[in-house]
């Protein structure tokens, strides 16, 4: 177990939501960094609820927290924060009563999804909106969506390089991913489609969808950058698999979807100023003829064009998995530092904009060397 530097005198008090893929990297943070004082886990089923929220983080000394499946039982510790990270992608409105109930109980919160709440404005109508300000405006809380991507891979690394040019003309911020070891078959094949006919239409391709999701990438950096977009357009194409393989969330038919490559573009007098750009395959010799990786496996990139252009690539990797996995480390970690800045933030949905550098103090660990 790490053994991390300068812990606060007064930990903050913070439950955990959700114990899944992201949120068990979230837990094991909260439970082994002094920072932090565990008061609560909430789990959505039955099967997970009464364990220690040790063994739910797969560490071996018991905490004396128990997970349960009630809510209102995690949000009466009195947590400063909690930490949301239940599956939101197919279950959106749920997700955006949680978080209402959350705000409004007084308790603030970070969390991984809905990925919209990144920078919801102009993405998902107002109406979806005011019901979490209003709650956050009455209990004096705030809340905060990031992660990866959409997260720092496009809002902060894309902005700290615009903060360095002269001049921009376009910023274009991309995953190109082997997805093949990442195990969520309701990501997967519900929401994203693989291993389906390419005749069905996924959750994630319907009219608007790509738009929503990503949209909050496209319009925060605009606002970063000071522009008025025009209009946000998506465009998509996909690519079957040439025979049956396997992948960690189960088999993929031949003829199915196998690959995906999609944009979100951000539109300014008939040009794309701001594009998020997804490059998916579920093996590593589909499509050779779109982008590659910079690392096997997959890879986040940025590339910022003006003066001088820049070409940033970024390269997960970790000593406990592959590059699927230190994604999700990346996207607990993202919000959970984030939460000391966060407690401290003016009432209300905040975003990368709104916060402070968070520079991960107090994370040293010696013994991670």
């Amino acid at each position: 177990m790490a053994q991390f530097s300068a812990p606060p005198k007064s930990p903050i008090r913070v439950a955990q939501i959700g114990t899944g893929n992201v949120g068990g990297h979230a837990l094991t943070e909260l439970i082994t960094n002094p920072a932090f004082e565990l008061t609560g886990v909430w789990v959505s089923s039955e099967a997970k609820a009464g364990k220690d929220a040790a063994e739910l983080a797969g560490l071996d000394t018991p905490t004396g927290i128990t997970a349960t499946a009630d809510l209102d039982a995690v949000l009466a510790t009195k947590p400063d924060c909690a930490v949301y990270t239940a599956m939101a992608d197919n279950r959106l409105m749920e997700a955006l009563e949680d978080y209402r109930r959350i705000l409004a109980a007084g308790v603030n919160v970070v969390g991984s999804g809905p990925v919209f709440l990144q920078y919801p404005w102009q993405v998902i109508p107002d109406e979806l909106i005011s019901p979490l300000q209003d709650a956050a405006e009455a209990g004096r809380a705030s809340l905060y969506v990031n992660g990866i991507d959409p997260g720092f891979a496009n809002d902060l690394l894309p902005l700290a390089l615009a903060g360095t040019c002269q001049s921009i003309e376009q910023i274009r911020c991309m995953e190109i991913i082997n997805y093949d070891t990442y195990d969520s078959a309701t990501v997967m094949f519900d929401v994203m489609g693989f291993g389906k006919s390419m005749d069905d239409v996924p959750m994630l391709l319907q009219p608007g969808v790509l738009s929503m999701a990503w949209g909050s990438v496209i319009r925060q950096l605009a606002a970063g950058l000071g522009l008025t977009l025009d209009k946000v357009v998506e465009e998509y194409v996909r690519v079957p698999a040439p025979e049956d393989f396997d992948i960690a969330s189960g088999h993929i038919p031949k003829g199915t979807t196998a690959a995906m490559r999609f944009e979100v573009q951000g539109i300014v007098d008939g040009k794309p100023v701001v594009v998020l750009e997804h490059v998916t395959r579920l093996r590593d010799d589909l499509c050779p003829d779109w982008p590659q990786p910079a690392q096997e496996g997959g890879s986040y990139r940025i590339e910022v064009t003006g003066e001088p252009n820049y070409a940033l690539d970024l390269c997960l990797g970790s000593s406990k998995g592959d590059h699927n996995h230190a994604g999700l480390v990346a996207t607990a970690a993202r919000i959970v530092n984030a939460i000391p800045a966060v407690v401290a933030g003016t009432p209300g949905i905040l975003t990368t904009l709104d916060l402070p550098l968070v520079t991960g103090n107090g994370l040293y660990a010696a013994n991670r060397l």
